[in-house]
């Protein structure tokens, strides 16, 4: 014989009692939903740090250039190299001429040098570029214009300053039209431009650094020579075919000692998918932990519930309760108090990052971060945090509907 249907009207009064008992045990009930509250915020912010350290990877990375393979000499005390082991123009006419896929190509030489300010002489890095540079690097122009064909091709004295140094050199002024000096020579400053996404340094454009045409590299030098020459894949699918077809062509060009660095990004990003993955799963796991700790609670709290409640279920169970009422009163109380803390440290977790973000919108040199939310890892929080209430629950609200009426009224 099957087991009557819960109506909707005792579904109402399940409601009620649950949520009776709870408000008569405001202190318990608080103090039960805290490690709930502690785990689901976990759950919450650990994908968010996770999101926000592969987002900052992935946008240094892009701010080096997109499908990027960079090569560069590689000097070694036991292996005296020659002149003729440096990469030169010839090498970057190569490169265009016979590596597939590719689909600009640059050459740069970066030498510190001194500049002139109000009569004193300050470091800064100077960068020789090519055609190409910009394109591959993703330089924003904030002011002027960027080097052109002829600025290239005839050795025009022309420069552009990062803001920085911009900011350093001319203060408030407008420094497009003005002369500076490098070292022995006198430049025009053209522009002023930043990285599309700061590199804070890690690359050849420093904080303080001055754009040049390559050709000009050798007035300083003696010799036109680049230190690192880079290559841009049409896809990212080529990067792989390209870094190798890179390094078959200088080591054909040169002498068979020569040895040459030719990497590219693919690695540090596929590097940082796996930190980021491993650190969000371990995360994610000491969350998990906190929420099981707070299930332990949840289900210690209901079995000292329902020895003092034992009185009222043999009062209720004596007067016509089913045995389901009684389960489902008990699993709705741990529900109740998984989801109350679930939403608590849901509302918790998201605060932190909107405040973070609120607060670095008034500091434009962090580059434009945000920390993101992922709705996903919302969803995913509340529902593990509800499922350990009533995974938890449902030993104390079985025990409960399993209490014999006679047993249960003689129980003081």
């Amino acid at each position: 014989m099957r087991a009557p249907r819960t109506t909707p009207m005792e579904w109402t009064e399940t409601w009620k009692l649950a949520l009776q008992a709870l408000g008569a045990n405001k202190v318990r009930a608080m103090l039960t939903m805290l490690g709930v509250v502690i785990g689901s915020a976990c759950i919450v912010l650990v994908v968010t740090a996770s999101l926000t350290g592969k987002r900052y990877v992935i946008g240094q990375i892009e701010a080096v250039g997109s499908n990027l393979i960079y090569a560069g000499v590689i000097h070694s005390t036991s292996t005296p190299m020659s002149r003729a082991d440096e990469i030169t123009p010839g090498d970057l006419e190569a490169m265009k001429q016979s590596v597939p896929s590719v689909v600009e190509v640059a050459g740069i030489a970066d030498i510190p040098t001194l500049i002139s300010i109000s009569g004193r002489e300050h470091p800064v890095n100077m960068v020789g570029v090519t055609s190409g540079y910009q394109k591959i690097r993703n330089l924003v122009v904030l002011e002027g214009r960027y080097l052109d064909q002829d600025d290239l091709l005839t050795q025009s004295k022309v420069c552009l300053l990062t803001q920085a140094l911009s900011n350093l050199v001319f203060r408030s002024e407008n420094p497009i039209g003005k002369d500076i000096r490098l070292g022995e020579l006198h430049f025009t400053v053209i522009g002023v431009f930043k990285e599309r996404v700061a590199t804070f340094g890690q690359t050849e454009i420093r904080t303080e650094s001055v754009v040049v045409p390559f050709s000009l590299i050798k007035y300083y030098t003696g010799t036109e020579v680049f230190h690192t020459l880079y290559v841009q894949a049409d896809r990212a699918e080529d990067v792989a075919s390209v870094t190798r077809a890179v390094a078959d062509v200088l080591q054909s060009r040169h002498r068979p000692g020569a040895r040459y660095s030719v990497e590219n990004l693919a690695g540090i990003l596929e590097a940082a998918h796996r930190i980021s993955l491993a650190l969000t799963i371990l995360l994610v796991l000491i969350a998990l932990i906190a929420l099981t700790i707070s299930g332990v609670g949840i289900m210690n709290i209901m079995l000292v519930t329902v020895t003092e409640r034992t009185h009222e279920i043999g009062i209720r169970k004596a007067i016509g309760a089913r045995r389901e009422a009684i389960l489902y009163q008990f699993l709705l109380e741990a529900l109740l108090i998984s989801g109350t803390g679930a939403l608590a440290g849901i509302a918790l977790a998201i605060s932190i990052p909107a405040t973070i973000n609120s607060f670095i919108r008034f500091f434009p040199e962090v580059g434009g971060i945000t920390i993101p939310v992922s709705w996903l890892s919302v969803v995913l929080a509340f529902i593990v945090s509800c499922s350990t209430g009533l995974l938890f629950g449902y030993l104390p609200a079985n025990r409960a509907a399993k209490l014999h009426p006679t047993e249960a009224l003689r129980y003081e």
